[in-house]
């Protein structure tokens, strides 16, 4: 069995995979089974789409991998709290653990008082260091 800092850093290489194409540095990869079954990154600027968050991206991967909508003994490894657009994805799939690396203050959902899913288990702070300053660094570049 893998650990959770193991898959973060997977999730880490998509953050980093974003960063190369000039999008906001945030990866996310859904593992069931202790299988990687979907891996996706920022791709807001390149599709030039609003919705196109890495969240979004992997949870429609993951679905058609599974090939139904619910995500449920699933876990998702993400770099940077999901958003409320995210988050509100995430309660439709009933996804049943979400692994975050860094907080959000501004922009994330745990401090707007949403919920997910009441069975979905959520995890925060792994590698969030790691995960925290490829953010900083991106947005302190763009200054």
């Amino acid at each position: 069995m893998f650990s959770d800092e193991y898959f973060m850093k997977i999730a880490l290489q998509e953050a980093e995979a974003a960063l190369e194409k000039d999008e906001v540095p945030i990866g996310c990869i859904i593992v069931s089974g202790n299988r990687i079954i979907a891996r996706a990154h920022n791709l807001t600027e390149t599709l030039n789409d609003v919705t196109a968050h890495a969240e979004m991206q992997a949870i429609t991967a993951a679905a058609n991998f599974l090939g139904g909508k619910y995500l449920q003994n699933c876990t998702m490894y993400v770099t940077l709290e999901p958003c409320v657009m995210c988050s509100g994805a995430l309660n439709w799939s009933q996804i049943s653990k979400l692994v975050i690396g860094a907080r959000d203050e501004q922009r994330g959902f745990i401090n707007k008082n949403l919920t997910l899913h009441p069975k979905t288990q959520v995890v925060t702070g792994v590698l969030e260091n790691e995960c925290s300053e490829i953010v900083k660094t991106f947005f302190k570049n763009k200054r």
